[in-house]
């Protein structure tokens, strides 16, 4: 049974085909290698379901077929491979032994399934992006789910991430993964971190370099820095940092790798943000993905409620419509207000003083750092210094300079040196920029023939704000015009501490606004935040080189 166990990662292989006659084939396999495996853990009689959560390698390997069959039979995007791995269970379970279920009813917390699992139906564009992922790695993640609300974006999204962890590059497979755990680890994101724990194995990971960063190379080690700074304080990076890992003695970086190990740092924290900010659930075939527990009512029923399934709209139950009445409508009388006013001129000292005022108010915009937050197993050891966290800029009298975007931008320097020391990513980044940035479908919630441009800016450039970037064309006038306090809150837990994000904060902004509105700004938030981590971090290398 040990070597069922050492070569289970091969046996689903084959179902990640298009050819509906090789995946029968695999299931065939599989089929027959699970039933010798029940019969060596010995039936049960059907009055005591016999669980695999007994001690014992048989025990053990049936415990993740099962898992891996569930998940399957919810989430696989063939049709034949979901009703063949449901049949299998069943099959399973009437043997007498017990099979798993899923804890989370859907791929959020905040989000009914309902509405996440419709959106592939009748779309053939968004099940031909789910067949890809699915072929690619074996599986469809929770994230790639509720990011299928916009499969314009997620097909960009998936192909820079499949090329940052699988094509040629200047870094090792496992050093990629690993460098996801240590970004996903600073914010206790444990979902991205057992997601790479299993991956970083799967390409032949050393598992002693998963019991804490100092059982990891020096080199990761030295990476520890960068990566704090970067998650929560990118304004104090400079390019003594960038020095000290280039010019180590021994273990030290090269430009291409570091720039490599950048791009992977800024993807996943700013990952780490859309997970906590769409309450994304651990997947069913991983930890706290399921259980071999029977359901009870009484918990069955907290889970429905606390999900949002079984009503219409997610938020009317909890406020009333007549608290929310006329939200939409306000927002698009601001728009118009403020697109007439364009056309008085404002001096270049007035842009300069609502920036600062601007940036200051964003420091007293209090997160809910005492809020109940998703609950996630202990990751520090996967990092160094724990109590570091994200402080604002003036906090003790810290005084740090602005960036104006004007002498160092995504579109004139980063772009290039990104494309220059690792090749296409520059223009697969900026391409996934570009692509929420100006994703529309001109609406705003039941309205139609809507330019939601200025909205859209004024997200993107609040959140650069918070970071202390500065556009010198843009009016940050328009920010406290259109979002309010509550959206400002979520932003800038999302973006600065998405650990602390909860349910409470994602319902209480753009209540009448759709599911799917809400996904676009947390992709909005995401892209903002890697490329205010990624201007930061390339200034200090360009600083470095020149």
């Amino acid at each position: 049974m040990d070597v069922v166990d050492r070569d289970g990662l091969g046996r689903w292989d084959g179902l990640s085909s298009r050819d509906a006659g090789s995946r029968d084939s695999a299931m065939e396999t599989i089929q027959q290698e699970l039933m010798r495996i029940v019969e060596a853990v010995g039936r049960a009689p059907a009055s005591q379901p016999r669980s695999p959560a007994s001690p014992g390698p048989p025990c053990r390997v049936l415990n993740g077929i099962l898992a891996h069959l569930l998940m399957l039979s919810k989430r696989c995007p063939f049709q034949d491979i979901r009703e063949r791995c449901g049949w299998l269970l069943q099959t399973v379970q009437d043997l007498g032994v017990r099979s798993p279920r899923p804890l989370a009813n859907g791929p959020s917390r905040f989000i009914p399934e309902k509405e996440i699992l419709h959106v592939s139906k009748g779309d053939d564009r968004t099940q031909s992006i789910f067949e890809d992922a699915f072929v690619a790695l074996g599986r469809l993640d929770n994230i790639s789910l509720v990011m299928g609300f916009h499969p314009q974006y997620l097909e960009g999204f998936l192909r820079t991430q499949h090329y940052l962890l699988q094509m040629d590059g200047p870094l090792s497979l496992h050093y990629r993964h690993y460098i996801g755990i240590m970004a996903a680890a600073r914010h206790q994101c444990s979902y991205l971190v057992n997601l790479h724990v299993n991956d970083f194995l799967q390409v032949g990971g050393d598992p002693k370099w998963l019991n804490g960063l100092d059982g990891a190379p020096q080199k990761l080690q030295h990476l520890g820095e960068l990566n704090k700074i970067l998650a929560h304080r990118p304004w104090l990076l400079t390019k003594d940092h960038i020095e000290h890992l280039l010019k180590a003695e021994e273990h030290s970086w090269s430009l291409a790798e570091l720039i490599h190990a950048v791009v992977l740092l800024t993807h996943y924290h700013s990952l780490a943000s859309f997970t906590f900010g769409c309450g994304i659930t651990p997947d069913i075939h991983c930890e706290g993905g399921h259980t071999f527990r029977p359901p009870s009512l009484s918990q069955y029923c907290v889970c429905d409620i606390a999900n949002g399934n079984g009503h219409a709209y997610h938020h009317d139950d909890l406020l009333g419509n007549e608290e929310v009445s006329g939200e939409v409508e306000v927002l698009m009388e601001k728009m118009k207000q403020l697109q007439e006013c364009h056309e008085e001129e404002t001096s270049q000292e007035e842009m300069v003083e609502r920036f600062e005022r601007e940036k200051t108010e964003s420091m007293l915009v209090v997160t809910a750092e005492d809020e109940e937050s998703a609950p996630s197993r202990d990751v520090s050891r996967h990092f160094e210094d724990p109590s570091y966290g994200y402080k604002d800029f003036s906090r003790r009298g810290e005084h740090v300079p602005t960036f104006r975007v004007q002498d160092y931008s995504w579109e004139d320097h980063g772009f290039s040196l990104v494309n220059r020391l690792y090749p296409d990513v520059g223009q697969m980044l900026d391409e996934k920029f570009q692509m929420a940035a100006s994703l529309t479908y001109n609406t705003m919630a039941s309205h139609k023939d809507v330019d939601t441009s200025m909205l859209r800016r004024a997200i993107w450039n609040y959140i650069h704000c918070m970071f202390g970037i500065r556009y010198d064309d843009y009016d940050y006038g328009e920010i406290n015009q259109l979002l309010d306090r509550s959206f400002k809150i979520y932003i800038k837990t999302m973006v600065c501490i998405p650990e602390k994000t909860t349910k409470r904060m994602y319902e209480s902004f753009w209540r009448q606004f759709q599911h799917s509105e809400k996904v676009h700004v947390n992709l909005l938030l995401m892209e903002a935040r890697m490329q205010a981590e990624l201007l930061y971090a390339l200034r200090a290398i360009t600083r470095y080189m020149t």
